[in-house]
């Protein structure tokens, strides 16, 4: 069975800086993608960060630049380190692993950005 559980969530002031963890566990054959999600109250759920098997990544615009996405194959982690937080990165963060034919989702965890 897979899981997907993330921590690292909290309260933090404006300007500060997190790191969000995701430890992968089960069995995934060919993982092609690892990526954030965010879903902020009365929002739709939005793409953070994705990083391929290749190691290519991309973000959202509002992110890029302040916020890095990588993983740890050692430790089957997928991190997510934010800097430069606004009120409006205030959501809940949700790992993804899409394995090519399978989408994997963690619980989430949240994110309060403010003073």
């Amino acid at each position: 069975q897979v899981q997907l559980v993330e921590s690292g969530g909290g309260l933090v002031q404006p300007g500060g800086s997190l790191r969000l963890s995701c430890v992968v566990s089960g069995n995934i054959f060919n993982i092609n993608i690892m990526a954030w999600y965010r879903q902020a109250p009365g929002k739709q759920r939005e793409r953070v960060a994705r990083l391929s098997s290749l190691r290519y990544t991309d973000y959202a615009d509002s992110v890029k630049g302040r916020f890095t996405i990588s993983r740890d194959n050692a430790k089957n982690t997928l991190y997510l380190q934010m800097s430069s937080l606004r009120p409006e990165d205030t959501a809940v963060y949700i790992c993804n692993v899409f394995s090519g034919t399978e989408n994997y989702w963690g619980q989430g965890t949240q994110v309060t950005v403010s003073s």
